[in-house]
């Protein structure tokens, strides 16, 4: 088991999507967002089901970050209620993980 962690989280924009990306990747939050422009989803909210196009994001983060990362998304984000989901990495590419590593430390650390 890795500390790494995979971060999920919708949109209702593009643009919300893109901004929430390079605000956690500029932070040093995430080493990387992929941001996928159309996912549709299907929820229950306030007592009806729901249906709505969203953007996907996959945040590349590490445990010890998380609760700096999910309270800047909570900031940032438009929804009432924004999906945070963390899952363990459980495995990796070394050199995957490793730049991971670099990327989410403040330079010359």
């Amino acid at each position: 088991m890795t500390d790494k962690i995979v971060v999920f989280t919708t949109c209702s924009t593009i643009e919300e999507a893109e901004q929430i990306a390079r605000k956690l990747v500029d932070a040093r939050l995430a080493a990387c967002v992929s941001v996928t422009p159309a996912v549709r989803s299907f929820y229950r909210w306030k007592g009806a089901v729901e249906e709505a196009a969203e953007c996907l994001l996959v945040i590349k983060s590490s445990r010890d970050l998380f609760d700096r990362l999910r309270l800047e998304l909570e900031k940032a984000h438009t929804y009432e209620v924004p999906e945070v989901l963390a899952v363990p990495v459980v495995e990796g590419s070394p050199n995957y993980l490793n730049w991971l590593e670099t990327e989410l430390r403040a330079p010359g650390v």
